[in-house]
């Protein structure tokens, strides 16, 4: 997640993943239904009745993880290798690098899960999906905090903040493995994944490309400090698109579907 562009990309798909939950949770309140198997409309038969019905959210998952690889791996310069051998020492190269296609291998993987379990099992398992979740978030967490070893001043601040935030999420979903059909466990990891992923993007702008054209300082102890205010208003900020996402939800279900 090096550059502008390794903290916008992720972001975004954590972003718009937090939303799918959303929605997801709220569609099954309003339904009245559990919500790791909301009820879907039947299809009409025809040519395209099987391809109607395969989740997309596993192969959406895949797809983010190869974008995001690909990325990492164009912004590498020379060749891409784990260990240097020059002057007879054994030096690891490109430790930031290796740790974030590690990250974006979780994800891969857990798409990879969701696909067999959901298209390719006689039944799903969602245990299994949960299970895989939850050991992404557990491997992402380990790497940020190393992560930030480092880093100082705006860099640090900001990347304590986005740890602090994957700790919450990975304690959601290891709670969620013993209670899968929580409403409030499933709300509580939307809202902690849109702002995990509003807040990343939110970094790229500030160190790569601040909006108001200034450079965050890492010796002024203003800028330190109104790293945790952003922070706040990120907070509420996605605390609103959730009120937003559940009037439209409730309109739609309610008087459109």
């Amino acid at each position: 997640m090096g550059g502008f562009e390794g903290h916008l990309y992720p972001g975004l798909s954590l972003f718009f993943y937090g939303l799918y939950h959303a929605r997801l949770v709220f569609r099954a309140s309003i339904c009245g239904c559990p919500v790791q198997y909301v009820p879907r409309r039947p299809w009409d038969k025809g040519r395209w009745a099987r391809l109607q019905q395969i989740y997309c959210v596993g192969l959406v998952k895949i797809l983010s993880a190869c974008i995001l690889v690909a990325q990492e791996l164009h912004g590498i310069p020379g060749h891409f290798v784990l260990i240097t051998k020059m002057y007879y020492q054994k030096n690891f190269l490109y430790r930031k690098q290796w740790q974030h296609l590690t990250m974006y291998m979780t994800f891969f993987l857990s798409g990879c899960v969701d696909v067999v379990s959901q298209n390719l099992l006689p039944q799903r398992r969602a245990a299994l999906e949960q299970g895989a979740q939850a050991l992404g978030v557990l491997l992402l967490l380990l790497l940020m905090v190393s992560h930030t070893q480092d880093t100082e001043g705006v860099e640090l601040q900001s990347h304590i903040l986005l740890t602090q935030a994957i700790f919450l999420l990975m304690l959601v979903v290891i709670a969620e493995l013993w209670a899968p059909n929580v409403p409030q466990l499933w709300l509580m990891k939307a809202f902690l994944y849109m702002t995990i992923g509003s807040w990343l993007m939110q970094i790229g702008f500030m160190l790569y490309k601040p909006i108001s054209g200034h450079k965050w300082m890492d010796d002024d102890q203003n800028d330190i400090v109104f790293v945790t205010t952003f922070f706040c208003w990120h907070v509420v900020f996605v605390a609103m698109i959730m009120v937003w996402v559940y009037g439209f939800s409730f309109w739609w279900y309610r008087y459109v579907c």
